[in-house]
């Protein structure tokens, strides 16, 4: 059984920066992608950012790209998402999940989702 929790989610001003980890236990995370989505409530869960198994590749949204740096350090079984300059729209649940195959920038190439994190930005 897969297991993900997020963490380092809360309030912040916008300009702001945030770091989130997920911590990942129950299978063998150094064999497999992984990515980050968000969900606002009344909103679809969207595509936030992806990694390759080895940190070599990653993908963005086009909302993030340039502000979100995601990361992973293998041994510490964990993965990272750095948000910088954050804008009142970053607000959402954030959420890790595994990566199964197939394109990394849809939502529906990931399975075993975390619990997520709150982030909120005032303005």
């Amino acid at each position: 059984q897969v297991q993900l929790v997020e963490s380092g989610g809360g309030l912040v001003q916008a300009g702001g920066s945030l770091r989130l980890s997920c911590a990942v236990s129950g299978r063998t995370f150094s064999s497999y992608g992984m990515g980050w989505s968000r969900q606002d409530p009344g909103k679809e869960r969207e595509f936030v950012a992806g990694i390759t198994w080895n940190g070599a590749i990653t993908y963005y949204a086009d909302s993030v790209k340039g502000r979100f740096t995601i990361s992973r350090d293998n041994a510490k079984n964990t993965i990272y998402l750095q948000m910088n300059s954050l804008k009142p729209e970053d607000t959402a649940v954030y959420y890790c999940a595994q990566h199964r195959g197939g394109n990394y920038n849809t939502i529906a190439s990931y399975y075993y989702w975390g619990r997520g994190t709150q982030v909120t930005v005032s303005s």
